[in-house]
Parts: structure tokens; C-alpha cells; sequence
């Protein structure tokens, strides 16, 4: 029977795999879920251990079909002062705490900041905490996921790899990404741009994969067999344009709104937007003050069916994406895929993954980053033909079944746990795992 995956319970009782993430569950996560549900199905044991507990209201149903057990580690180690004091006090004992204090001082002299703290005391606990069952730790995210991981594994000298995704890679310093992955057994990440980077900090290219997280097709409806040929010259039946994602300054979505705003009088348009995020009452401001707020809507976060139940709903689907002044930048958005999955005509930014999957004028248009002009153009001139949308649409999701399936990706992550959890790599010392010994 699917459990709720709010629910602590305790970890498998047989070998299994520790899976680390940031949060759990997500919403803007379907990507980790898909996974973590698929390995589940080819036989893989698996327990989760969240560096936070969630914070969305809903969850998406495959979370629900996931039944491996979650685990809360102390976000704010003061929370949970028992806790920590218990897992120190375990740590300080063990044979690889004088290691892991220079490994940590000499993090903290490039890295001066609370989180870094935070980061040890949650290794401390999850350390202690760790069963002996669990013969491999696989972690989401390379930045403090992973230091969390590091550390505790300097402790207990088990194996541990990374997916790396996006925010990871583009924010994290580099020397902090050669040292994790020159101590991980192994590592995938998923578009070409982040393998690149990657690899070249790898002490063997080989150390680091590129695996698309895909899409399982199975998880969708099939794509409408036709769209209403709308071209925006009638009021009452205006062009629906739709966007899904955190609204968060990588996303673009101040871009898209002013392109909104310069679309031509004579095209009837409504806009939705889904997603929670920092940015979404500065957008609601925005849309007000450019005065197309009685054209928009900002649903907030939204369980998938709910989203794509929009996509089929909508004419165009847009994603602005961009670098961020942090520096922080999309991979290749599943919801990209998501709306190909519907047969949904694109347009979005060629930037970051997005170009790897979306070939411009094949399965979408796609425009500069932060060019709100060319991307209002685009909209425009899209809006006004049904039968090029209809194409583009087919197009992607041709290319989404062809190329961009779940499998290969999961087929790559399986083997190479399968591979961690028997081989003597996943049981080697910590220190031969940090000078960076080939697995």
C-alpha cells in the first residue's frame, strides 16, 4: 500500500541505498521523484534522508507511490539540540573526525558562513544515524547536499556519488566541485553544458556521466489530437499562453511579462503561471503596473496533474530562462519536456540546456536571453498561426519520444549503483576516495 511521504519510518532492514536531498517532497522536483520511483521498480532498496522538511501543500502522486522511508536530518541544528549533541559526541570518537576537522577548517577559511556550520552539524547526525545497511549514499545537488555527504563520510568511509542538476553547478566554486567529485565514486548530471564543466574538474573525465533526467511517457496522457485553431483576433476566445517554474530570477519571467505587455493591441491574449517562489508577489506588482494584471494568472505551486491538465489547455507554452546575477542558471527544465509531452507549441530562450532538446524552428522558437523584444515577437507571430504551433508541437514531442525517454538516463544511474553497492570501491577507506582514486 502507498504511504504518505510525510512519514518517518525506519530504514530497510537489508542492503540498501541512502538517497540525500535538499528537500523532500517538492514540487519543482519531478525530476528526483521519477527517478527515485523508477529505481524503486527495477528493484533498488531505497531511504531518503532530507536536509529539510517539505513546504509545499501538495505533493505529486508519484510521491505518494514512493515507499521508501524518509528521514528528517536537523535543518536548524538548534532545533534540535539532543540531537546534535548526541551525533557530536558519536562523531568526535570516531578514527576519521581528526581528518574530517582539516577537511572542514580548510572549507571554512574559503567558505566563512553559518551554513557551512550548519552543514557539519547535519553530517554529525546523519553519520551516527546511518545504518550499517545502507552500503552506498547517492546525493541530489553538489553544493551543500553534498558537503553534508562529504563530511559524513570522512566519518564513516562509505561510497557515495552525486547528481548534479543546475544551481549546483553554476554557484558552487570550483574548487569545492574538484574536491567532491575528486572523493565521490561517481557522479551524473544532466545536460551537455554542466558535463562539460564538470568533467573537466574530474580528476578522470570518466568520473562524471551525462544522464537526461527524460520523461516517462507513461506518467502522461497522450497529446490532444487537435488544438482549437485559435489566432487571438477574437476576444472572447483569446490565445492562452502558459508558464510553469519557480518564480525565481533564472526563470525570466520579468522578461515575459514585459513581452506580454508589448504584444499588439489587435492579439487577444490570457496568461497563467504556476509555481511558488520568492519572486511571485514582485511579479503580481509587475503585471499591475504594466497593466496587463486583468490578463494574467499566478496559480502558485500546482500537483503535475493539475499541470498538465493546463498544458493541454493552452496554445503556447514559454520559458524565458536566463542567467541569474548569483550566477545561478537552468539545466534543461523538465517542464521543457513537459509541455512537449502535450504536443504544445514552445518558445523559449536559448540558454543553458534548453537548446539541446529544443532545435529552433524544428520543435520551438527560440530567442536570446533577456530580449524581451525578440521574445514578444515570437510570441506574436506564433500566436497568429494555429497550423506552425500545431507543427512545432508534434515536432517536440517526436523528439521527446525518440530521444528523451526516461530510460537511458535511469539505465546509466541503476548500473552504476548496482556497481557501487558490489564493488570494493563502495567500502574503500575515505582517504584513498579523497585523493581521488579511479572507482
Amino acid at each position: 500500500m502507498a504511504r504518505g511521504p510525510h512519514t518517518e519510518m525506519r530504514t530497510p532492514a537489508g542492503a540498501h541505498v541512502a538517497v540525500v536531498v535538499k528537500g523532500y517532497p517538492r514540487l519543482s522536483e519531478t525530476f528526483i521523484a521519477q527517478e527515485l520511483l523508477e529505481l524503486e521498480r527495477r528493484g533498488l532498496a531505497l531511504a531518503i534522508w532530507s536536509l529539510r522538511r517539505p513546504t509545499d501543500k501538495a505533493v505529486h502522486p508519484m510521491h505518494r507511490q514512493i515507499t521508501a522511508p524518509v528521514t528528517y536530518l536537523p535543518e536548524y541544528l538548534h532545533r534540535a539540540p539532543l540531537r546534535v549533541l548526541r551525533g557530536t559526541a558519536w562523531s568526535v570518537r570516531r578514527p576519521g573526525f581528526g581528518t574530517l576537522l582539516r577537511t572542514f577548517l580548510a572549507d571554512l577559511r574559503r567558505d566563512f558562513t553559518v551554513n557551512r556550520v550548519r552543514r557539519l552539524g547535519q553530517a554529525f547526525v546523519f553519520a551516527r544515524e546511518l545504518p550499517a545497511t545502507a552500503q552506498h549514499v547517492h546525493v541530489h545537488y553538489l553544493h551543500t547536499p553534498a558537503s553534508v555527504v562529504r563530511y559524513a563520510a570522512l566519518l564513516r568511509g562509505f561510497g557515495w556519488s552525486f547528481s548534479a542538476h543546475a544551481k549546483d553547478i553554476w554557484t558552487t566554486p570550483d574548487w569545492e566541485k574538484r574536491e567532491k567529485i575528486a572523493a565521490s565514486t561517481f557522479g551524473v548530471t544532466c545536460t551537455a553544458a554542466g558535463h562539460r564543466v564538470l568533467a573537466a574538474l574530474a580528476p578522470q573525465p570518466e568520473r562524471v556521466a551525462l544522464a537526461y533526467h527524460g520523461l516517462d511517457l507513461t506518467r502522461f496522457p497522450a497529446p490532444p489530437e487537435a488544438r482549437p485553431p485559435r489566432t487571438g483576433a477574437e476576444p472572447a476566445d483569446p490565445v492562452r499562453i502558459v508558464s510553469v517554474g519557480r518564480a525565481v530570477a533564472k526563470k525570466g519571467f520579468g522578461d515575459l511579462l514585459r513581452a506580454l505587455a508589448a504584444l499588439p493591441p489587435d492579439l487577444h491574449w490570457q496568461f497563467a503561471h504556476v509555481g511558488g517562489g520568492e519572486m511571485l508577489g514582485e511579479l503580481k506588482a509587475q503585471a499591475a503596473e504594466l497593466a496587463i494584471a486583468g490578463r494574467t494568472a499566478f496559480l502558485g505551486a500546482r500537483p503535475q496533474p493539475d499541470v498538465v491538465a493546463l498544458l493541454r489547455e493552452a496554445d503556447i507554452f514559454v520559458l524565458p530562462a536566463k542567467r541569474a546575477r548569483s550566477g545561478d542558471q537552468d539545466g534543461l527544465p523538465n517542464v521543457v519536456m513537459e509541455a512537449a509531452s502535450q504536443a504544445l507549441a514552445i518558445v523559449a530562450t536559448a540558454f543553458a540546456g534548453i537548446p539541446e532538446f529544443v532545435r529552433d524552428g524544428e520543435d520551438g522558437v527560440l530567442v536570446p536571453p533577456e530580449d524581451w523584444e525578440a521574445l514578444a515577437n515570437a510570441v506574436n507571430l506564433l500566436a497568429r498561426e494555429p497550423e506552425r504551433r500545431e507543427a512545432l508541437g508534434r515536432s517536440a514531442f517526436a523528439r521527446l519520444e525518440g530521444r528523451f525517454g526516461m530510460a537511458e538516463g535511469i539505465d546509466l544511474i541503476e548500473s552504476r549503483l548496482r556497481t557501487a553497492l558490489g564493488s570494493p570501491a563502495a567500502a574503500a577507506p575515505a582517504a584513498r576516495r579523497a585523493h581521488g582514486a579511479a572507482p
